[in-house]
C-alpha cells in the first residue's frame, strides 16, 4: 500500500549481472545513501504537422525508455567494489600480503566499450511498489574529500526502464567507511615515486651534502624523501642541482657510490575532489523504445585539490614548467583491522597528470591556500592512466 512518508524508507540495491541486460533476482548489496535518484525517463514524439488548425500539435507517441539518476553514499569497503567494476571494467583480485582472508581489487580500464553491467534494486514503500533496473551500468563518480564528514562518492547510474516486482525483503550489510583523517597524498614525477620509490646510485661525500655521478635527476622531485648507506634519518632532497647531481637536507655519512632509494613526500590537503568519467552513451536503435545498451567511450578522469601555501615545489614548479606527476590518494581506516594486521583501504594511483590551472588568492588577514586543477592522462611508458586498489573481506564480485 502506498504511504507518505520520508525518503530514509526507501532501499536502493545493487547486483552483478551474470548475463548482460538480464536482471538479478536478488541483490547482492542494499546500500546504504544520502540522496538518490533513479528516474523513469522518457522522450516522446510530437505530432506537429498541419491538420488545418492553427493549434500546434495533435499528439504524441513514446519513443524511449530508459532510467537516469544519481546515487550518492559515503564509501563503503564492500558495496564500493561493485561499483568501481561498472565504472572501470576489469577487477583482479588477489589475497593480501600476509593474509589469509584479506582481498587486494586491483581495478583497472577494460578496453572497450561494455564495461560490467548491474542490475539496480528499488524497495518502495512510499509507492508500494518494487522495481528492478536491468543493464544498469556506472557512467560516472565524483569523490568529495572534505572536512569534518565521512567521504563521499556521487555515481551517475543508468539501466533500462523499471519492472514492476514482488516486494523485496532489503538487508543492509556491516560495511567500513572512510574519512579525510585516514587520507594520505603524495605526488613524484613517476608512478615508482609514489610507490616503493626510485632507486638511483649517486656519490656521497661523508660530512657534507652533496650527492653526484646520478645516471638522472627527472625522476626526482625537492621534498623527496631519501634512504641507503650513509643517509641519515629523514633526509630529503633540498635542491636539484642538475641533471646528475642533487643537494641533501643533511650531511651524509659515509662516502662512496651508494644505492639510494627516494620516496615522494606526504603533501597535507584540506580539501579534494575526484571526477572519474566513462563518457557513456546510449546506443538507441530503430525497433524499440529501450536502448540496446549503454557503451562507454572516452575514459577520463580530473581533478581539484586545495593546500595550504608553504612553498613553489609542492605544485607551483611542476605546474609552470608543465612537468606531468604520478598522484597516490590512499584512504586507509587504520581504526579498523581485517584478518590480521591488514585495514579497509582504497588506493587511487594516477601514473599521468598535469596541472591545468594554479591559483592562489591572497586576502590581508587570512591564511594563504594554493588550488590546483588536474587532468589525468595516459602513459604509455606506465600502460595505465589511474588504477584503483580496494583490500576488504570481499574475495570476489
Amino acid at each position: 500500500m502506498a504511504q507518505k512518508g520520508i525518503g530514509r524508507l526507501v532501499n536502493f540495491g545493487i547486483a552483478k549481472e551474470t548475463t548482460r541486460g538480464t536482471a538479478k533476482t536478488s541483490a547482492d548489496f542494499w546500500l546504504a545513501w544520502s540522496e538518490v535518484s533513479p528516474e523513469e525517463k522518457y522522450q516522446n514524439a510530437t505530432d506537429n504537422q498541419s491538420y488545418g488548425v492553427i493549434e500546434d500539435s495533435v499528439g504524441e507517441v513514446r519513443v524511449k525508455d530508459w532510467m537516469e539518476g544519481t546515487l550518492k553514499c559515503n564509501l563503503a569497503d564492500k558495496s564500493l567494489g561493485l561499483l568501481l567494476l561498472s565504472l572501470f571494467g576489469t577487477d583482479t583480485p588477489a589475497t593480501h600480503a600476509g593474509e589469509s582472508i584479506v582481498y587486494d581489487h586491483v581495478l583497472t580500464v577494460q578496453q572497450g566499450a561494455r564495461h560490467q553491467s548491474l542490475t539496480y534494486f528499488i524497495h518502495d514503500v512510499l509507492s508500494g511498489q518494487d522495481y528492478s533496473h536491468a543493464l544498469g551500468v556506472v557512467t560516472k563518480m565524483d569523490i568529495d574529500f572534505s572536512l569534518g564528514k565521512f567521504l563521499e562518492a556521487t555515481f551517475g547510474i543508468k539501466g533500462k526502464r523499471g519492472v514492476a516486482q514482488s516486494a523485496f525483503t532489503p538487508s543492509q550489510s556491516v560495511e567500513n567507511r572512510f574519512v579525510p583523517q585516514y587520507v594520505t597524498f603524495k605526488s613524484a614525477p613517476t608512478l615508482a615515486g609514489i610507490g616503493a620509490g626510485v632507486v638511483i646510485t649517486g656519490t656521497l661525500t661523508s660530512g657534507a651534502t652533496t650527492c653526484t655521478s646520478m645516471s638522472s635527476t627527472a625522476a626526482l622531485k625537492i621534498g623527496m624523501g631519501i634512504s641507503g648507506t650513509g643517509i641519515a634519518a629523514g633526509t630529503t632532497i633540498a635542491a636539484i642541482v642538475s641533471g646528475t647531481a642533487i643537494t641533501l637536507s643533511a650531511n651524509a655519512t659515509q662516502s662512496g657510490a651508494q644505492s639510494l632509494t627516494f620516496t615522494a613526500p606526504t603533501i597535507k590537503l584540506k580539501s579534494m575532489k575526484v571526477t572519474i568519467d566513462s563518457d557513456s552513451e546510449d546506443q538507441d536503435v530503430i525497433g524499440s523504445t529501450a536502448p540496446e545498451d549503454f557503451l562507454n567511450k572516452n575514459f577520463m578522469s580530473e581533478g581539484t585539490l586545495e593546500a595550504i601555501w608553504q612553498n613553489e615545489t609542492d605544485f607551483k614548479n611542476q605546474a609552470l614548467a608543465s612537468q606531468a606527476q604520478a598522484l597516490l590518494i590512499d584512504i586507509k581506516n587504520t581504526d579498523v583491522t581485517l584478518g590480521t594486521a591488514a585495514n579497509p583501504e582504497l588506493k587511487l594511483e594516477y601514473a599521468k597528470v598535469t596541472y591545468e590551472e594554479i591559483t592562489r588568492p591572497l586576502k590581508v588577514g587570512d591564511l594563504v591556500y594554493q588550488t590546483l586543477k588536474f587532468k589525468a592522462h595516459y602513459s604509455l611508458s606506465d600502460t595505465l592512466m589511474v588504477r584503483a586498489t580496494l583490500t576488504n573481506l570481499q574475495s570476489a564480485y
